[in-house]
């Protein structure tokens, strides 16, 4: 409440009207934040031309001097205008409830004073006396502002403050309108979704007038605050926080989420498509690209990996029939985890049998039991896509793992070898398992460019398999869609 320099008065009230914000603040301070107020109070926006608030005064005043010659007699004191004359105008704003569809938000319209404005007097600004100079703030005036900003920062960092339903439209206009005046906005510090509730509403209003280069660095420094919390809300939901990381220009925040998104693409893709820039699809787009070129050149050594014999030879089934089963082995595991599983092509009967289709079933069970148990169990859905496409990037990183008996472990290497009888012996298997992790050590030198990790989240405590896909996406400084 600037009610000693102000020039713009705003007034926000809920749609029911029964509670309303009023501010008193100055153009020059919302014009240096925001396209939309710089805009529209401009004398070609608003249709209104100069009074004499202003221009007029000084035009009085170069008569007055003109009229007596020039002479020095009259004081500096009363050549110069008032603090009215040299604001010239003073504006008025209102959020206007009634001209919206049910689906858009509320906007601010210019509305003349009225007589209840709180730059005093009725009707129009200019009836205000033009010869009365506002009052002199006192020291404490003063130290009121200190211990409300003191008072403001305490609540901001305890988490916020309550707000009724139906009042966040006075709480985020409040948020937008401290950080205009580089004041800390009233945000969760506690709860990191509702911080990211909050967070989103500003940077949307921040959005509609023009004002995303002063409140993204603010929403930016308040949820890095949140730190390991935060990577891992959005290793959970990455599309809505790459949406935010965007309206923020938080290159942090941005980065992150869009690792994952590559990383399970195209499984964000309904969540991405029409709601995000052309450019942001575009980056998205090609980062997958170079992240499935890499992956098939790496999948390519993964199929051509070979065992020798002690002379250096190739192994085959005649000079090493052992290490050829090992390899055989290896290559059927790699096969069945990155091949998606086949859908039949007829349809399920309507009528099903009660007895006719139980034997086959069960059948078919046993027989599939050894390929099963080869194959990697199902990753749990994530909140951010439940219903993921198939991926082998949990193949990979098992690949690469540091520990070898994450897969193809001594109780599947020996089942296996039990298939022929006459070369299960306890020599074999020892000779056998010592070729299958030849095989491993191979196969996790090929993987190690999709090892790395470029997330800030600490990917320790998921296991070998990780979160399932790849995180080896680097984000440039110059990939950033709104430095293009």
């Amino acid at each position: 409440m600037f009610s000693q320099s102000g020039d713009v008065e705003i007034v926000i009230a809920t749609q029911d009207g029964r509670k309303e914000n009023r501010y008193v603040l100055h153009r020059q301070t919302l014009c240096q934040c925001s396209g939309f107020f710089d805009a529209s109070t401009r004398v070609e926006w608003s249709g209104r031309q100069g009074d004499g608030g202003g221009g007029g005064g000084l035009a009085r005043i170069n008569e007055v001097d003109s009229a007596v010659g020039g002479s020095s007699r009259a004081s500096s004191q009363e050549r110069r205008p008032s603090f009215q004359q040299q604001s010239g105008k003073r504006w008025r704003y209102v959020l206007d409830w009634k001209n919206v569809n049910d689906d858009d938000p509320p906007l601010l319209v210019q509305r003349e004073h009225a007589a209840e404005s709180l730059f005093g007097g009725g009707g129009d600004s200019r009836s205000a006396s033009a010869h009365t100079r506002p009052p002199a703030a006192s020291e404490g005036f003063f130290r009121n502002m200190r211990a409300l900003v003191s008072s403001d920062d305490t609540r901001s960092q305890a988490g916020g403050s309550l707000v009724e339903p139906g009042e966040e439209v006075l709480k985020d206009y409040d948020n937008l309108f401290r950080t205009m005046y580089q004041r800390r906005p009233i945000l969760d510090g506690v709860n990191i979704a509702t911080a990211y509730t909050e967070c989103k509403a500003l940077l949307h209003l921040a959005d509609m007038y023009d004002a995303l280069d002063v409140v993204g660095d603010r929403v930016d420094h308040h949820l890095l605050c949140f730190g390991a919390k935060l990577f891992k809300q959005i290793a959970r939901y990455p599309p809505s926080y790459l949406k935010l990381g965007y309206l923020a220009r938080s290159q942090k925040i941005f980065s992150e989420a869009l690792i994952h998104v590559v990383g399970q693409w195209p499984a964000a893709a309904p969540q991405l498509r029409n709601q995000v820039e052309a450019a942001v699809m575009d980056l998205i787009e090609d980062k997958a690209e170079e992240l499935a070129d890499l992956q098939a050149r790496v999948e390519s050594k993964l199929w051509r990996l070979t065992l020798t014999t002690s002379r250096g030879e190739r192994v085959t089934p005649s000079n090493d029939f052992l290490s050829w089963l090992a390899m055989s082995l290896f290559r059927q595991w790699f096969a069945e985890n990155t091949t998606p599983g086949i859908s039949g092509i007829l349809k399920p009967s309507s009528r099903p049998s009660s007895n006719s289709t139980q034997q086959p079933t069960r059948q078919a069970s046993r027989s599939s039991n050894h390929i099963a148990s080869q194959r990697l169990p199902a990753p749990a859905p994530t909140p951010a896509s439940p219903a993921a496409p198939f991926s082998v990037g949990r193949v990979f990183l098992l690949l690469g793992s540091a520990s070898p008996s994450t897969y193809l472990g001594h109780d599947e290497t020996k089942r296996f070898l039990k298939l022929n009888p006459d070369l299960y012996t306890r020599d074999n298997l020892r000779r056998f398992e010592r070729r299958v992790d030849e095989l491993k050590h191979l196969a996790r030198d090929a993987v190690k460019p999709l090892m790395r990790n470029f997330l800030e989240l600490d990917l320790s405590s998921f296991g070998p398999g990780g979160l399932g896909y790849l995180t080896c996406t680097r984000v440039e400084g110059t990939d950033l869609p709104w430095d293009a």
